[in-house]
């Protein structure tokens, strides 16, 4: 859990899951891998099992402890939705997001299928939350079209696109139902270019849809350098939020527990939880 995220376009990160599979070209420098497996064998490290798949159901409950509504990035060291997470797990983080309406979730994955098929069935609760915003990553041409249509075919009342890494040209696309664009280039060693005219084909095309666009950053082996301007200004634009009351902390713990006593009945003997902070 991190209150002040280096990700621009959150205010906070929140991993009640850790570890993932690459399945796609934009996962080849995940960022999260490359952090986690730094501490690979490191006793007592909350990445001691470095980027293997772990539930970690003690950070269920820390939405319910910060006391100022946030923009809340779900699992950005994860995909909730990867084969490995019992549907149980996710309905009972959707059901943690659904409670704590005071903060607005931002849910991405590159697993649209699975996803779609969930929210139309047991998360149906949570797809229809203002405050709860489901997002796919989209990459490139081959793999980015699919997960769009699938977000379309959702049942989510707020949709938005991760374009990052922005690999190649993406061309005219759909933007029906989308309700937010973020983009931005690769990042760290190795990192992939993105080009100018990509970024603004994209920005051009949210403008006609009207759809809120971000533009994160230009990325490279340097991205402070590089900055996130594009053609002299930055874009910092969001959907619109809902807003709701923080209860009073009791009120908040009281909510804490009784998750806590669900997730302990739900999970126990589970060869996947991980009981480390």
């Amino acid at each position: 859990m991190s209150l002040n995220s280096h990700i621009e376009w959150t205010d906070a990160t929140w991993n009640p899951v850790r570890g993932c599979v690459k399945i796609s070209p934009g996962c080849k420098h995940c960022y999260a891998e490359t952090f986690a497996e730094r501490f690979r064998g490191v006793k007592g490290h909350p990445y001691e099992q470095g980027f293997d798949l772990r539930l970690v159901p003690e950070k269920l409950f820390d939405p319910f402890l910060w006391r100022s509504p946030k923009l809340v990035f779900v699992n950005s060291m994860s995909d909730l939705f990867q084969d490995g997470v019992p549907d149980g797990y996710v309905k009972m983080v959707a059901r943690v997001m659904a409670k704590a309406e005071w903060h607005t979730h931002q849910v991405l994955t590159k697993r649209g299928e699975r996803r779609r098929q969930i929210l139309t069935g047991s998360l149906r609760f949570a797809a229809e939350q203002e405050h709860i915003w489901w997002g796919v990553s989209v990459e490139d041409r081959k793999y980015g079209p699919p997960r769009i249509d699938q977000l379309r075919e959702a049942n989510a009342r707020v949709r938005f696109l991760s374009i990052e890494p922005l690999l190649e040209d993406l061309g005219a696309f759909d933007l029906s139902g989308i309700n937010w664009v973020i983009v931005g280039g690769e990042s760290g060693p190795g990192a992939r270019p993105m080009k100018k005219e990509w970024v603004i084909s994209i920005r051009d095309q949210c403008r006609a849809a009207r759809v809120p666009f971000f533009f994160k950053q230009w990325g490279g082996v340097r991205k402070v350098r590089n900055g996130r301007k594009l053609e002299g200004r930055t874009y910092d634009e969001y959907p619109a939020r809902s807003a709701a009351e923080v209860p009073d902390r009791a009120t908040c713990l009281s909510f804490a527990d009784s998750f806590r006593k669900a997730a302990a009945e739900q999970l126990t003997g589970s060869s996947l939880v991980q009981l480390t902070a």
